[in-house]
């Protein structure tokens, strides 16, 4: 049914995690994978508050659906795509489009006393992998979500094809037009910055 999953700091076994009482197995797939998938929700809806409730939905459909998991692929492609549909569905639901329009103006209206005290300091200590992070977050979501499982989560072409349902060629023109995009967005950042 299942095959090893080979990770940097240990090997298990997915035949085993199946095997497992229900109860048992979603705590070792939420230890094994939480964090990652945590920051891979973060990446989509760029809002902590939202990215534990989502968090909470995926492990409450993995666990759900844990009994329906055939092993054709990788348990982690399989959770990763469970986690990018339900990121998805949120972003086009009503509620996160009223409480993005809610953020900005908002935003808009505290600006000044926030770049001032928080976002100059933050600049100042990181400001290299911020800058790369806020581009990053700038790309459209159909390039952003491949350079970063690409890039962050080291998975191949092959594995973020399966994951998102698209075909290995549309993977890799994604990630060649986001590099692209990403360049480009630096490139005017730091034209704009200078002038």
């Amino acid at each position: 049914m299942g095959h090893s999953i080979q990770n940097n700091t240990n090997s298990w076994n997915e035949a085993k995690i199946l095997q497992m009482d229900p109860n048992e197995a979603i705590e070792v797939i939420m230890d094994r994978f939480g964090d990652e998938i945590k920051r891979l929700v973060y990446t989509y809806v760029q809002n902590t508050a939202d990215t534990d409730d989502i968090t909470q939905e995926i492990f409450v459909t993995v666990y759900r659906k844990l009994s329906t998991f055939k092993g054709k692929s990788a348990l982690r492609s399989w959770i990763y795509s469970i986690a990018i549909n339900k990121c998805k569905d949120y972003l086009r639901s009503w509620q996160f489009r009223n409480k993005r329009l809610k953020e900005k103006i908002s935003l808009s209206l505290n600006s000044d006393k926030r770049i001032e005290n928080t976002l100059e300091l933050e600049w100042m200590k990181k400001q290299d992998a911020n800058e790369l992070l806020h581009c990053l977050m700038d790309l459209p979501v159909k390039y952003r979500e491949v350079v970063i499982l690409y890039y962050f989560k080291e998975m191949t072409t092959k594995e973020i094809s399966i994951i998102l349902m698209v075909k290995e060629g549309t993977v890799r023109t994604r990630l060649d037009r986001g590099r692209d995009k990403l360049k480009q967005i630096l490139r005017e950042r730091g034209d704009s910055s200078e002038g």
